[in-house]
Parts: C-alpha cells; structure tokens; sequence
C-alpha cells in the first residue's frame, strides 16, 4: 500500500502541483499506520533550507488536492491523511561521505591491518607458504 500511496503522490506533486512555492520534490517513502487512518510522506527537496521550508509549506498546503488524487487512483475504504515529512537520509549520506572524504585527505595512506606490521617486517613468504607446517604437525598432517 506504501508504494502505490508513493506512486500516486509523485506523479501528483511532479506533474499536477501547481504551487509555485514548490520546488524540485523526490517522493521517497511512504509509511503508513496499519489501519491506514494517517500516512507520512518523506520528501526531499533540491536546493537550501529555505528552499526546503518554501517547498514543504506548499505541499502542506496541498495535501487536499493530492490526497483527493491519492483517494481517487488508489480506491480505498479510507483515504490517509498525509504528512508531509522532509527525509534527511540523503543529507545524512553526504554528511558521511564528506567526512570520509576529510579524513582520506588528511591520511593518504591507509594503515597497516593488524597482523600486517609483522609481515611487513622482512617475512618473504605468505601464510601457508612454508613446506612445513607448524613444528607440532604431525609428519603426516596435509
């Protein structure tokens, strides 16, 4: 039910909205309650906070319009109310991949593995390299 509540919307809000407060909106998900009374709709919004307030009171503003076209492509016994939430999954996701990218600057190289340093000191063969085993193998251990 999420989903076809997320299809309708977005075709909605991409094609039919004509508020000209809103911006470039992403559906991104749809969560509604189990018995379908309330339905939050997680949005994002290109461009800065206000940009972001701008685009969000105009959806508020039009929930009726589009969950009148929510109640009439998706023909349920009852309609959720939708709320509009803005999702911060994607600032969050750049947040972290800023902060990777900070760090990988400041430490070019990456550190060693533990267990690296001691075959980084001279040792020339791999585990598993030896033609021996361990020294208490039995002579007939693979």
């Amino acid at each position: 039910m999420n989903e076809a509540i997320k299809e309708v919307v977005s075709v909605v809000v991409a094609a039919e909205l004509k508020d000209p407060r809103a911006g470039f909106v992403t559906v991104t998900g749809v969560e509604a309650t189990t018995d379908l009374r309330h339905a939050k709709v997680f949005v994002t919004v290109l461009g800065r906070q206000a940009e972001r307030e701008r685009t969000l009171a105009a959806l508020r503003s039009s929930h009726g319009f589009i969950q009148a076209r929510v109640a009439h492509e998706v023909r349920l016994k009852r309609t959720p109310q939708l709320e509009f939430v803005y999702d911060e999954t994607t600032d969050k996701a750049l947040r972290i991949s800023s902060l990777i990218d900070e760090y990988l600057q400041e430490h070019p190289t990456p550190p060693p593995a533990p267990g690296e340093e001691a075959a980084a000191d001279g040792a020339d063969e791999a585990p598993g390299d030896a033609e021996d085993g361990p020294a208490d193998w039995p002579e007939d251990a693979p």
